[in-house]
């Protein structure tokens, strides 16, 4: 494989949309997000009504990469060959002592060494994006509260309920039906919560279409969700930079699926009409498989293998689909590069406005963790010597292996060419080759660590 990614060298640029081209501002969001689900619980399932206060210090418990184990309540933090590097029983970390007789040195129970492992499971469930994160305290707290109520074994059964929550506030008609917290209150006050796009990343996508691009947006949010966000970022006219929009897409069973599992259907008024056999021409869509999109980008382009790369946030739903199912570029946001270099606040918020809204602010999502350390790499505990036995997260063995570039955002490489030639992920490159500008800081620092 060539060492080097080009746009120029690409047909398609695909997006996602949450957390890829519509940025969020994360210490709003992560306590909507929070309070959505935590106001569910208390009122329709009668928890613990403490769950409804979170203090500022409460947020460091969230961390991208980490599982929960749905069996036991523990939430883990894994090597990159399966071996348990941090864990907590709700927010409560444990002791290397207990790290150790718990879990050994031996491989995670439920790992599987492809580093392609299912992130949805009825038995665990990873968090790996900024929807997810404020779940995982509220569930670490649900866990401390039941623990509390039952000072002896017994089998967490609080998923269920989590469940009801998300369709609650996420079903499909919640946001026609004003339904839940969250979708309310975003088209209450959408410049609380969302990032416009820069003028740099609007000039960029219409570069791009220029440049003969075809352009798509691929989003597991729904068609009237996905128009309030796209005419707040980038305009009332955003359905003109794209070719193909594609909403309710279901990733990654989009990428996972069969056509005859998930088929394109027409939209009306934002409801879905009917089923397509397969797919003709560009529009908007509801659900489908990247098999019959791909077949209309062969028609489009002209090519029998046209190049498709796609940027995303979610290595679950995003990254590691489009590479293992579709073999398509992938270019993954990690706003965790951010937070590594001091990067200054985003230009789109006025001074003026920083301060403005009271409450129990998260820290931005994409800083360091005190409870859970680097997102990167970690010291196995429990060992002599333990500043030597440094080891990459699976989180991090994951980018390097499905993505074909890693950026903090969309504006970071939007004034760069068209043809700039961008150093990739691969094995024959160094492990930090694929991070643009720059790599992790954690991980330039100590570049001669091995992988297990």
């Amino acid at each position: 494989m060539a060492q080097h990614f080009s746009l120029a060298a690409c047909d398609v640029v695909g997006f996602d949309l949450d957390h890829t081209l519509c940025r969020y501002n994360l210490p709003e969001s992560a306590v909507l997000i929070y309070n959505s689900f935590a106001q569910f619980l208390v009122k329709e399932k009668g928890y613990d009504k403490e769950l409804l206060t979170v203090t500022p210090e409460d947020w460091d418990f969230c961390c991208k990469g980490l599982a929960l184990d749905l069996e036991d309540g523990n939430f883990i933090k894994l090597a990159d060959n399966g071996t348990v590097l941090r864990a907590s029983h709700g927010t409560k970390m444990m002791a290397p002592e207990a790290l150790v007789e718990e879990y050994g040195r031996k491989e995670w129970k439920h790992f599987m060494s492809d580093a392609g492992m299912a992130c949805r499971s009825g038995k665990y469930y990873f968090y790996d994006n900024y929807f997810d994160l404020p779940g995982a305290l509220l569930c670490a707290r649900v866990v401390d509260s039941l623990t509390k109520q039952n000072n002896f074994f017994f089998s967490f059964d609080f998923w269920k309920d989590i469940v009801a929550g998300i369709q609650h506030n996420y079903k499909m008609s919640a946001f026609k039906e004003n339904c839940g917290i969250y979708f309310p209150e975003i088209k209450r006050d959408p410049g609380r919560y969302l990032h416009t796009c820069p003028e740099s990343v609007k000039k960029w996508l219409q570069q791009l279409k220029n440049a003969g691009k075809i352009l798509l947006l691929i989003t597991s949010s729904h068609s009237d969700y996905c128009r309030l966000l796209c005419e707040y970022i980038l305009g009332n006219d955003f359905t003109d930079l794209f070719d193909i929009v594609i909403t309710n897409a279901l990733k990654p069973g989009f990428f996972s699926h069969l056509p005859s599992q998930r088929p394109f259907w027409t939209l009306e008024n934002d409801e879905e009409q009917e089923a397509l056999p397969s797919l003709d021409k560009p529009g908007w869509y509801s659900q489908g498989n990247a098999v019959h999109l791909y077949e209309l980008l062969k028609k489009m382009t002209g090519k029998n293998e046209p190049k498709v790369v796609y940027f995303g946030d979610s290595m679950h739903s995003d990254i590691f689909p489009a590479r293992h199912y579709s073999n398509w570029e992938t270019v993954l946001i990690l706003e965790e590069l951010r937070g590594d270099r001091d990067w200054k606040p985003e230009e789109s918020e006025p001074l003026e406005k920083k301060g403005k809204y009271e409450g129990s602010k998260a820290k931005p999502l994409n800083t360091l963790s005190k409870k859970w350390g680097s997102f990167f790499i970690d010291s196995v505990s429990g060992l002599e010597n333990t500043e030597d036995s440094l080891v990459y997260t699976w989180s991090c063995k994951r980018i390097s292996t499905y993505s074909t570039i890693a950026i903090p955002s969309i504006e970071a490489i939007a004034e760069l060419p068209l043809d700039y030639k961008f150093s990739r992920f691969s094995s024959s490159n160094s492990k930090t080759a694929g991070y643009y500008p720059n790599p992790p800081l954690i991980l330039t620092n100590n570049e001669t660590l091995t992988s297990k």
